[in-house]
């Protein structure tokens, strides 16, 4: 069916289970509160799937074409969100696998999950022998590096198991820990997803943080930094899969054309992309915030045509945006701007960028 890495696990309470718990009561999952509003059906699958058993864990390569280089009005896109939304690849193939699975055992439970459900797919992972778990959280496998996809095929019936990967293969390396641009990295093996340039740019709903966005460099949606620079994904096999290989303009994705896409406009191109996850309104915002930080004129209509977003979070985003800047034209739109505006949280980033301007 096209899966890269398959291994099988028992159903049991994950041995990340107690760290799990912790990770979350230290606030590192920020705004991602469904985590914890689904807490107890994380503690074991059969919260997935009632009497669960058994776990067919399954790995699927997206690693294809190298990335490309932003420039000036350019944002990188994670190579994972370049094609297909892989949701839908992979709900297919699992569909597949699934039928087949009632055809050999016609009395048994089944249910595929791709990163929906709340199952701790990479220590499962490890637990069917498909890799370990890096310094940088991402599961590692000797052929693919971390370049792949997880999911699930869940049965209530006892299968034959695969032996546990119980080798650790990161020795001293810390390449993931020392090049994360926003420092989320907490200690080895331990990510606060609150400063995470994915988590920020995909999870999070509101306003970045202003001390974050510098960091967020030219990235838009996601960020492969940690691995881009590990010694395991330099020579991962690529991918067999052609829905995987870059959309036009997605590798890097332009910026300023994305402030004049209304809705339906935005839906038209993203609506089967990962990138539609943050919505218009996220992604608009990342836009300008990577627009700030280029500081290239040429997008300065842009960000002056978004500080009259319908959205106060475009606003808010492209007011700071104009901020890093030192020219006249930005000041006098700042200025226009201030005042009409209504929303609390834009008329602040606009006294602050006003501000910047000054000084």
């Amino acid at each position: 069916m096209g899966f890269d890495a398959v291994g099988v696990c028992p159903a049991v309470i994950w041995p990340g289970w107690g760290k799990f718990q912790d990770w979350l009561a230290a606030g590192y999952a920020g705004e991602m509160h469904y985590l914890e509003g689904r807490l107890p059906a994380y503690e074991h699958p059969s919260g997935v799937l009632d009497g669960a058993r058994s776990l067919v864990m399954l790995a699927h390569s997206y690693r294809n074409e190298e990335p490309q280089p932003a420039k000036a009005g350019q944002g990188r896109v994670a190579r994972y969100a370049w094609g297909v939304d892989y949701h839908e690849v992979i709900r297919a193939k699992l569909h597949q696998l699934a039928d087949y699975a009632r055809q050999q055992l016609p009395t048994a439970g089944v249910r595929g999950v791709v990163d929906s459900a709340p199952l701790a797919e990479r220590e499962f992972a490890q637990l069917a022998g498909l890799g370990w778990i890096g310094k940088n959280t991402l599961l590692l496998n000797k052929k693919l590096g971390s370049w792949f996809f997880l999911s699930a095929l869940l049965l209530d019936v006892e299968l034959e198991y695969d032996a546990a990967h119980v080798a650790q293969h990161c020795g001293t390396c810390r390449a993931c820990l020392d090049a994360c641009p926003t420092q989320a990295f907490v200690a080895p093996y331990v990510l606060d997803a609150s400063k995470c340039i994915s988590y920020l740019t995909i999870e999070h709903r509101t306003p970045i943080p202003h001390s974050l966005r510098p960091g967020m460099e030219d990235w838009v949606y996601g960020c492969d930094v940690c691995q881009d620079v590990c010694p395991w994904n330099h020579k991962a096999a690529p991918s067999a899969e052609p829905a995987y290989h870059p959309s036009a303009g997605l590798n890097p994705l332009p910026l300023p054309e994305l402030f004049f896409l209304d809705e339906p406009a935005f839906r038209t191109n993203f609506r089967h992309s990962p990138l539609w996850r943050p919505k218009r309104r996220g992604l608009l915002r990342n836009a300008a915030i990577v627009l700030g930080n280029q500081r290239d004129a040429s997008s300065l209509p842009a960000l002056c045509h978004g500080l009259h977003d319908p959205e106060p979070l475009v606003r808010g985003a492209c007011a700071w945006a104009l901020g890093q800047f030192s020219i006249q034209q930005s000041e006098a739109a700042l200025a226009q701007r201030q005042v009409v505006e209504e929303d609390a949280i834009v008329i602040e980033e606009i006294r602050l960028a006003l501000s910047s301007l000054s000084r």
